[in-house]
């Protein structure tokens, strides 16, 4: 497999203010990469952007709400201005959710996360592939998520939007078996420990945390560039999605046991009151790639933990199917 060079590469990422996003921008940045950088915060764009030239890299900012489709058009106009004609990797990034019961999350919330989450990739990809067939070559990198695999109880239109991204993406590949070197790649990364879950709507009532493992963002970062040097189908950045992978898998309700767990959670959860997060206008936090949740205890046992559960989980699956078998 041939190595692609990064090295002036035209990048562009959306979602890039904080989180995997941020991480990404850094790692391609080390790459000797063009960046043109989106969110809707121009603010901690402008600061990403220093970042990114500290490293050595030239970056440009460009304020983007994915969700509009003449800002994704000039998103990818001002690209290519800034790529001398050329875009070469575009990672759709951009993401925001919301947890919360279904019918009592507000009916605009789960239109906004279909907008972001799904739309706003197809908006991105619309206006990248013409670009990508002109110069015969180009990388679409989509984050999607282990939640686009496992059904995500009690945050409906995020799994709506995960799992309509694999379609996107497998019908896109389809389309592009006479372009061999236009690559549509997608990364799924486990339970990340960014500012998401500090940012996003909660109309839980009760205060929320990832569950652990929680891994480094900088990981799906590096597996984004590995992506982009060796372009393939998709990639999977944490053993725990593997783990929930297998698990929905094996396990028939394993989104009804899901639900329970999720919904007893929430009970136990403190106190506070419902919130749109950052659903439609950027979040007031502090804009960084960690999310403050991983310490050094959790590090430790988790590959323990993780090993446990692979195994309880595997043998669990088997024996209900040799049962399912044997009654019929």
């Amino acid at each position: 497999m041939s190595t692609r060079s990064l090295n002036n590469a035209l990048v562009v990422i959306t979602g890039a203010s904080s989180g995997i996003g941020r991480a990404a921008a850094h790692a391609f940045a080390r790459q000797g990469a063009r960046l043109v950088l989106a969110s809707r915060d121009a603010s901690a764009l402008a600061t990403v952007v220093e970042e990114c030239e500290a490293l050595g890299a030239h970056a440009l900012a460009v304020p983007t709400d994915v969700t509009q489709s003449a800002a994704v058009e000039n998103l990818a106009t001002r690209a290519a201005a800034f790529g001398d004609g050329y875009l070469d990797v575009w990672v759709n990034n951009a993401g925001v959710g919301a947890v919360g019961d279904f019918v009592q999350t507000p009916l605009q919330a789960h239109e906004q996360i279909v907008q972001t989450d799904l739309l706003g990739y197809l908006r991105g990809a619309h206006v990248a592939l013409p670009y990508f067939k002109a110069q015969k070559s180009g990388v679409l990198i989509n984050t999607l998520s282990v939640g686009s695999w496992v059904a995500q109880p009690y945050a409906v239109a995020y799994s709506a939007s995960k799992y309509g991204l694999r379609g996107f993406s497998e019908a896109l590949r389809g389309e592009l078996t006479q372009w061999p070197d236009i690559h549509v790649c997608d990364v799924y990364p486990a339970v990340m420990d960014t500012p998401g879950f500090r940012d996003g709507g909660n109309f839980t009532g009760s205060a929320l945390k990832p569950p652990p493992p929680r891994y480094d963002p900088r990981l799906v970062a590096e597996a984004m560039v590995d992506l982009a040097r060796h372009p393939r189908p998709g990639k999977t950045v944490g053993g725990t999605a593997t783990l929930l992978r297998l698990g929905h898998f094996l396990l028939p309700g394993f989104a009804q046991l899901s639900g329970l767990l999720v919904g007893q959670a929430f009970k136990h959860g403190e106190p506070i009151a419902q919130s749109s997060g950052n659903l439609f206008q950027p979040p007031s936090g502090e804009r960084r790639i960690d999310g403050g949740w991983r310490t050094p205890a959790t590090s430790s046992t988790a590959p323990l933990l993780l090993g446990t559960a692979a195994a309880l989980l595997i043998g669990w699956g088997l024996l209900q199917r040799l049962r399912h078998g044997a009654q019929h």
